[in-house]
């Protein structure tokens, strides 16, 4: 237990304030995150920990010269928030607060179908039931950090999680597509080290968990005030390095969110275990291997986890997916100038996938700068993306070229945090 312990002191402008303080106990170490006054929230962060998953809220003790009451926080000290609670879970939040059962189906309503900000939006509760609720509980757990939009409207978003780190998410708009599609981050950073990905540089910093994952989804709702149709996890991260939260999170888009399985693509860049571990949840989704380079030599140099799980190995997973699951999967390939490009490399890609029940998806590189300023790869010229593709195509497979959105923005994976972090320091 870990008691918050109110005292009075006096700010810069000499007018008594309310202070949180913290009692180390436990174990756990918390700091002030800062002053508050009368009113504001309760903030504190925990360090060095990772973030709770959506379970695994504890109880504090908020302790005043007034009373001592108990409020429920998340591990850097927030509120716990109800996006990506089911309405069962919601059923069990008011019954566990002293209201009656219909009040979670109203909740529920509020957030996935008219995506409320927070509980001051809930105006067929009363005044005195949304402060209430607004001092137990949050609606939302992200914090729009920046936000670009291009000029085919692709909406680039930085989002700030409970504990500082950044995240991208990105919204985009296909004209073949009546719905939009989502692309939501896996985790922060990468450690899978891919050397034309933006996200790369930035190291591996943390997974994310089910719920922050989720929130990118209701946060891009909500600020864009359209409903997504598709989600990607081609963002920041290797979803198959954090599959039980991607497990997880794929559950509750199902089945809390309201978007259909089947619209929902989970991308890997070929983590044995994880495909694996994957197929034995059976979900319909479809996966996606970012395989990038038929041949070793070349795959090891742009995707060094190759070395870990070679060609072969990422292959046989693969044909089992889709065993298991009766599931056709996609093969993602960026099209590098003259490293990926080589026609040799086109049928030896379609010899590869021959026998896989799969689409070939291919990605002409969205150029990016590494943190020196220079740009690694170019993009190969559009007679060179035909080719390949014709090339390709022998294995009998649908394939297709990926339509670029965003170009004018930093849309590809990582650009927008490393330039927002960079302007920053």
């Amino acid at each position: 237990m870990v008691t918050f312990r109110f005292q009075k002191a006096l700010n810069s402008h000499g007018c008594h304030v309310r202070c949180y303080y913290v009692d180390v106990a436990a174990g756990l170490k918390f700091q002030p995150e800062t002053q508050l006054s009368a009113g504001d929230k309760l903030l504190a962060r925990e360090h060095n920990t990772e973030p709770v998953s959506l379970s695994e809220l504890r109880t504090k003790t908020l302790s005043t010269d007034d009373a001592t009451t108990e409020i429920e926080l998340t591990k850097y000290g927030r509120l716990p928030s109800l996006s990506g609670l089911s309405l069962d879970e919601l059923e069990d939040f008011v019954k566990k607060h002293g209201l009656p059962k219909f009040r979670a189906k109203q909740i529920h309503s509020w957030i996935y179908s008219k995506w409320a900000k927070n509980f001051e939006e809930m105006t067929d509760l009363s005044a005195d039931l949304r402060k209430k609720l607004s001092e137990t509980a949050e609606v939302g757990l992200l914090n729009m950090a920046h936000l670009q939009v291009s000029s085919d409207d692709t909406r680039k978003y930085l989002f700030q999680l409970p504990d500082g780190k950044m995240v991208e998410s990105v919204l985009m708009a296909f004209q073949d597509r009546p719905s939009l599609t989502a692309c939501v981050s896996s985790q922060v950073g990468c450690a899978v080290g891919c050397t034309f990905c933006a996200t790369g540089y930035l190291g591996f910093k943390r997974n994310l968990t089910a719920q922050e994952i989720i929130d990118q989804i209701m946060s891009i709702q909500r600020e864009s005030g359209k409903r997504v149709g598709n989600v990607v996890y081609m963002g920041q991260g290797e979803p198959l390095l954090n599959t039980d939260e991607v497990i997880e999170s794929v559950k509750r888009l199902i089945n809390t969110v309201g978007i259909g399985a089947r619209h929902i693509t989970v991308s890997t860049s070929g983590i044995v275990p994880g495909i694996r571990q994957l197929a034995k949840a059976n979900l319909p989704i479809t996966l996606a291997l970012s395989l990038h380079a038929p041949d070793v030599e070349t795959r090891e140099e742009i995707v060094p986890i190759t070395k870990k799980y070679p060609i072969h190995e990422v292959m046989a997973a693969m044909h089992d997916y889709v065993d298991t699951t009766n599931r056709r999967v996609t093969i993602e390939y960026v099209l590098l100038k003259d490293v990926t490009d080589r026609p040799e490399q086109a049928i030896h890609l379609a010899e590869l996938v021959k026998d896989l029940h799969c689409n070939i998806n291919l990605i002409p590189f969205n150029p990016t700068l590494n943190p020196m300023g220079e740009a690694l790869y170019d993009r190969p010229s559009r007679e060179s993306q035909q080719r390949f593709k014709t090339l390709a195509a022998r294995s009998g497979k649908t394939v297709t070229v990926r339509l670029e959105r965003g170009t004018d923005i930093d849309a590809a994976c990582g650009q927008l945090h490393n330039k927002y972090t960079a302007g920053r320091k």
